[in-house]
């Protein structure tokens, strides 16, 4: 567990986001991005570090990890018209 302290002098703990395993597999990603071998899913090559990243995030995702939820679209309701005819 990580303790930070604030400069009002308040400390608090910190829990990790992201378990080791997650970071290992980020940190493999990111390292074959730079070595230039990182393939996206459509084969293309990887140039940007936030895919990198998305892509180690969902490969320890399918091994298991600890990894939040992808954010995905939010639902909109519709509300349906009053009118009585």
């Amino acid at each position: 567990m990580i303790f930070l302290r604030k400069q009002s002098g308040q400390i608090f703990n910190v829990m990790a986001k992201y378990s080791k395993k997650a970071q290992k597999q980020v940190k493999k990603a990111m390292h074959k991005k730079k070595k230039g071998t990182l393939r996206s899913g459509s084969g293309k090559k990887v140039t940007s570090s936030r895919q990198a990243i998305a892509i180690g995030l969902s490969e320890a995702r399918e091994k298991g990890a600890k990894v939040p939820k992808k954010k995905g679209a939010k639902k909109t309701s519709r509300k349906k018209s009053g009118s009585k005819s």
